[in-house]
């Protein structure tokens, strides 16, 4: 396995609130910030971390559905809206859509490996609450084979994850099963409450856990899972630094204000078959082994996860996937307490899709600020102990049905 020509960091991350149903600002009838008003905000973020916006050399936008739900495409000429001094850099925007903000710092990455830029910013954006849920589905369903869409559930891919919770029910149970998934989505509620900008963080239901044990039900919902096992409908933007160690010094930044990627896993399947086997993510086993490789670690080596959580099933076979449980054994490895903040490897500390939400092109790249933020010491009441023995932390983006993924490893300086 090949392994990183050089050193690559990430610094100065900022998340804009993820706003959506669950924040108070949240109100459907009144006029909310729009795309450009997200990007300028998650990237001004950035830059007031810096000395100064000139230094940048390059960027990246991760979107997926801009053209859709904004009427609005040719997002990389948004990045000279956030500061003049950025006007004329190259900017390249990428999508792979839930997977989109994964891709993205990839990207950077390469450009630093390249050696065509020292300093790139990375920004992953979506304004999603722009429709209604049901036109949102339809949009949504584009993250899958499209021909497939007459087909399916009207919301399409809250579906297509129930199908595989059904088949997972009746390969390893129903009952633990569910009881793990109530579990799951208890962890992202009180995990969202300690994070300012999630969209959960103003939840106070007493007991997220019973709450979400409430039956499936095909004719409100769906068969298999109900609304508390799916992330959230969000709009927001989540921005980072990738740099070389150039470009840290040019930045005036530390190590101990950065973190180094210390490898990468991409994987795409096919996206017009279906899984070979609907209980297990395939895909993401893959990336995430070939980012473990290049890392020259195991999955035991790791202190914190932040794991897409797009349905909570989704995080129970991405247990599997990782090597954490044998297969059908995820569900136990939740109940057992081992991803709770305290447990044995703390995930989605923040709350995850399900918890802080999950505006789908900067999903990734907020997945990589709380790992930057965990690692650095700057996640507030947030805060995990961060082992000296397991220095590391993994990020898991995933696109479409376990399609286009994205698996990095971040090491503490």
């Amino acid at each position: 396995m090949k392994t990183l020509r050089k050193k690559v960091y990430i610094t100065a991350g900022y998340n804009t609130i993820s706003l959506g149903t669950g924040r108070k600002e949240f109100n459907p009838k009144k006029p909310r910030p729009g795309l450009e008003e997200y990007i300028s905000e998650a990237g001004r973020g950035v830059i007031q971390q810096i000395p100064d916006a000139s230094l940048i050399d390059e960027a990246v936008i991760s979107n997926f559905q801009a053209s859709r739900y904004n009427n609005q495409a040719n997002l990389a000429a948004f990045i000279p809206f956030i500061d003049e001094k950025l006007r004329y850099i190259p900017v390249t925007r990428v999508e792979g859509a839930c997977g989109s903000g994964g891709m993205a710092i990839a990207t950077a990455a390469r450009s630093i490996l390249a050696e065509t830029a020292d300093i790139v910013l990375v920004i992953g954006v979506e304004v999603q609450n722009t429709v209604k849920a049901v036109y949102g589905a339809d949009i949504l369903a584009g993250a899958g084979w499209y021909k497939e869409r007459k087909n399916g559930h009207a919301h399409f891919f809250p579906g297509q994850f129930s199908n595989r919770a059904g088949k997972y029910y009746e390969k390893y149970g129903r009952e633990q099963t569910r009881k793990a998934m109530a579990r799951w989505f208890k962890q992202a509620i009180e995990n969202a409450r300690l994070c300012p900008t999630a969209q959960e963080y103003h939840n106070t239901m007493p007991d997220p856990e019973a709450v979400a044990m409430v039956e499936p039900n095909a004719k409100v919902f769906l068969e298999n899972i109900t609304v508390y096992d799916c992330s959230k409908v969000s709009d927001g933007a989540s921005a980072l630094i990738v740099c070389s160690e150039e470009g840290l010094k040019k930045l005036q930044k530390s190590f101990n204000e950065a973190v180094e990627i210390v490898g990468i896993g991409q994987a795409m399947e096919d996206i017009t078959k279906p899984p070979l086997d609907p209980t297990q993510l395939d895909t993401t086993k893959v990336a995430v082994q070939r980012a473990l490789q290049m890392a020259r670690i195991s999955i035991h080596d790791i202190a914190t996860i932040e794991c897409h959580d797009c349905f909570s099933i989704a995080a129970i076979m991405a247990i599997e996937a990782m090597g954490l449980a044998p297969y059908g054994q995820g569900s136990a490895f939740v109940l057992e307490g081992n991803t709770a903040r305290n447990g044995k490897i703390p995930f989605n500390t923040t709350g995850g899709l399900i918890g802080w939400g999950h505006p789908v092109g900067a999903t990734g790249v907020h997945q990589a600020v709380t790992i930057w933020e965990q690692l650095t010491g700057k996640a507030g009441d947030a805060q995990i102990n961060i082992p000296s023995d397991r220095p590391f932390g993994l990020t898991v983006n995933m696109g479409g049905d376990d399609k286009t993924l994205t698996s990095i490893v971040y090491k503490k300086l």
